[in-house]
């Protein structure tokens, strides 16, 4: 039996700071920014992304494009929407053609992890905008701002300025290509600016249960706002569609694209195959070895078949987030854009972003003061999102040990996300294959049986910089106790007298047996959480692989990275 005591429990990890790297040249920027109304940090309004009386003020955001010039004109755009993956889409797609010689401008609408500059990349290489730029842009347009602002009696919104500003720097430095992720919906967004005249594609990832609220309530409603960035399309503006899509949700795609005279094309359709082969590493990283196919025959004709694609970006639903890419590289080609297959293929696999199944490195673990540890951070904070991220971490069958640390905004649905971990009786890890290659340099998974949720601490970060849509720790883990009572798992929390007992007087007893229970913890201290997570993995898994997951928003892991990087 194993015996620890949690000691310095106020005290905060080494190097761990809880905001993001200050950028002076910036400042007056994000002051500027602080000021408007941000939904990120207040929430949606009901409604706000339905196309209704209710929605929001479409005539605001033109007028605001009619003072800085209409930079939307001068370069072609492929505009996203989805539920889930439309941040990875947009990356994919964008490298693509980057690699083949286009001048792109990639505009964003996810949480940033280090830097606001994050949201807008451009040109050949795909660096984030640089702040002098940023800067220099908005002192020169800041009078126009200022008006704008004023005209529209201060309800012009954070997200709104920085679109602008988005597309006035892809006029600004004249990209070929502007990679377009809508924020909210579609055809209330801010983003959906974009004539028909000047649209290459439009792109529509996933649906899920996701801003419900503002977006009419249901999925179909949904669908109908999402559908909302489809543009007449005679002959070649076509609709790429991810999915996969319930059938009643795809046929109001379709139909909506047949009455916009828009060819729509199925990155998940019969004809198109893509598979994972096997996770390995490369010069310490992991990737997935992946073969992607596609086979179009309706209104267009499309045709490539991509083998060992490795992929930076883990798990099956970025295997589809790259094919959907890669749907929508073809249809370009129909076009008449000049894209090739090796393109296609290097810019799938140069593809990386912050947070999405990302391992820090021992370095880096050992920055936090959690030396030798294994680290997984992931931006999961939805039903479908937890499905793949358990689905990306079930792709190892080595034998794992988990803790998982969760924060999560006031908005989600938080016993859904919880379902998704709890629901599974055997959980195989991804990490465990990394390490096992670390120390034995095999270059391909091999055979054995499930991990096990050791448990699960439940935390609080701001979210989007405020604490206004923080989720408490306590109404986390009630989350996580009545869904476990609702799948008959044992648990111990602080409602069971065994808790109670381990816990008294800051003691913790491992037994060294498989049949222990789950913990469910909360405490509000992030580094706190962390600590005692990381010493509950190595009391309760000795010489076996233990991991620890940081999930449940983009926010979480942007508190990790920005006490590393910051």
């Amino acid at each position: 039996m194993k015996i620890f005591r949690v000691v310095g429990h106020k005290r905060t990890l080494s190097g761990f700071k809880r905001s993001f790297s200050v950028e002076p040249e910036l400042m007056d920027f994000l002051n500027y920014l602080d000021n408007l109304k941000n939904y990120e940090k207040s929430g949606v309004p009901k409604d706000a992304g339905t196309d209704s009386s209710h929605g929001f003020d479409m005539g605001r955001r033109n007028r605001l494009m009619d003072r800085l010039g209409n930079p939307k004109t001068g370069f072609k755009a492929v505009h996203v929407a989805g539920t889930k993956g439309k941040g990875s889409t947009s990356a994919f797609l964008a490298n693509i053609l980057r690699k083949e010689g286009y001048a792109v401008g990639c505009y964003t609408s996810s949480p940033h992890v280090q830097t606001i500059r994050e949201r807008i990349s451009l040109g050949k290489l795909g660096e984030p905008v640089s702040a002098k730029a940023l800067n220099c842009l908005f002192h020169r347009i800041k009078p126009i701002l200022d008006e704008a602002v004023a005209l529209e009696k201060g309800h012009l919104s954070h997200f709104e300025i920085l679109t602008a500003m988005a597309f006035k720097l892809f006029a600004q430095e004249n990209v070929d290509f502007g990679v377009i992720e809508a924020g909210l919906g579609g055809a209330r967004d801010v983003t959906n600016i974009i004539s028909s005249s000047g649209l290459a594609a439009s792109v529509i990832t996933t649906i899920g249960a996701e801003h419900l609220a503002a977006l009419g309530g249901s999925l179909e409603s949904i669908a109908m706002a999402k559908s909302g960035i489809i543009k007449h399309g005679c002959p070649v503006r076509c609709l790429v569609l991810g999915g996969p899509f319930l059938p009643h949700i795809e046929q109001i795609f379709l139909h909506k694209a047949s009455s916009m005279c828009s060819p729509a094309v199925s990155a998940s359709g019969p004809g198109n195959r893509s598979v994972v082969k096997g996770v390995s590493k490369s010069n310490g990283k992991p990737f997935q070895s992946c073969d992607i196919v596609i086979q179009v025959e309706r209104d267009f004709k499309l045709l490539i078949e991509l083998f060992d694609v490795k992929l930076q970006m883990l798990g099956i639903h970025q295997l589809q987030n790259a094919a959907t890419a890669t749907s929508v590289a073809l249809c370009l080609r129909e076009q008449g854009w000049r894209i090739s297959d090796e393109s296609i293929h290097a810019g799938l696999e140069n593809t990386y972003l912050l947070g999405r199944s990302q391992f820090l490195t021992s370095t880096e673990a050992e920055t936090l003061g959690l030396p030798g540890a294994t680290i997984m951070l992931d931006g999961a904070h939805t039903k479908d999102s937890a499905k793949a991220l358990v689905d990306t971490i079930k792709m190892s069958s080595l034998e794992a040990r988990l803790v998982l640390i969760v924060a999560m905004a006031s908005n989600k649905d938080h016993m859904a996300f919880a379902r998704e971990f709890l629901s599974v009786a055997s959980i195989k890890f991804l990490m465990a294959h990394i390490v096992l290659l670390e120390r034995s340099n095999l270059g391909a998974i091999t055979s054995s049986s499930g991990g096990q949720l050791e448990a699960v601490f439940l935390t609080e970060v701001n979210i989007a910089g405020a604490k206004s849509r923080t989720t408490a720790a306590s109404l986390l883990r009630e989350c996580w106790i009545q869904v476990s009572e609702e799948l008959d798992i044992e648990t111990l929390h602080d409602g069971t007298e065994e808790y109670q007992k381990l816990f008294r007087n800051q003691l913790f007893c491992s037994k060294g047996n498989s049949n222990h229970k789950t913990i469910l913890a909360a405490e509000s201290s992030l580094p706190v959480s962390l600590q005692l997570g990381n010493q509950i993995l190595r009391a309760r898994t000795g010489d076996q692989t233990g991991i620890i997951v940081i999930t449940g928003s983009l926010h979480i892991v942007s508190t990790i990275l920005s006490s590393l990087h910051g």
